[in-house]
């Protein structure tokens, strides 16, 4: 826990812990819950719930969770069991990939994104 107080509840009951703006965290992150970056992370992150990075915050690592949504800044590879959310006003390199992913007008993004989707009947007989 990068606050001194106890972790929150997000709305699915799991509990979600904060890094704060002005904090600097350098090596592997690992949790069962989910996590909400407002300050800086130096390193992978590794979560069975879901990340957050917050305007202010920042990434430098690959990323593992089930929902992914960046708001800052993200340098690193993103493997989603879920969704991936780039929204307006965030910087992100690397490559992304998950079951959704969505980008926003306004964000800065260079990298890859892999998604599974199935074509819409009028294109998948095409050649």
């Amino acid at each position: 826990m990068a606050r001194g107080n106890a972790p929150t509840q997000s709305s699915a009951g799991a509990h979600q812990a904060v890094l704060s703006g002005g904090t600097r965290v350098k090596g592997h992150i690992t949790g069962a819950g989910d996590l909400r970056v407002e300050g800086q992370v130096e390193g992978a992150v590794q979560l069975s719930g879901d990340l957050a990075i917050e305007h202010g915050g920042s990434v430098s690592g690959d990323v593992e969770a089930s929902d992914v949504a960046v708001r800052g800044a993200l340098s690193g590879d993103v493997t989603a069991r879920g969704k991936v959310a780039i929204h307006a006003g965030a910087r992100v390199v690397g490559n992304m990939g998950g079951a959704e992913v969505s980008l926003e007008e306004g964000a800065e993004f260079s990298g890859r994104i892999e998604a599974q989707f199935d074509l819409p009947p009028e294109l998948a007989g095409r050649k």
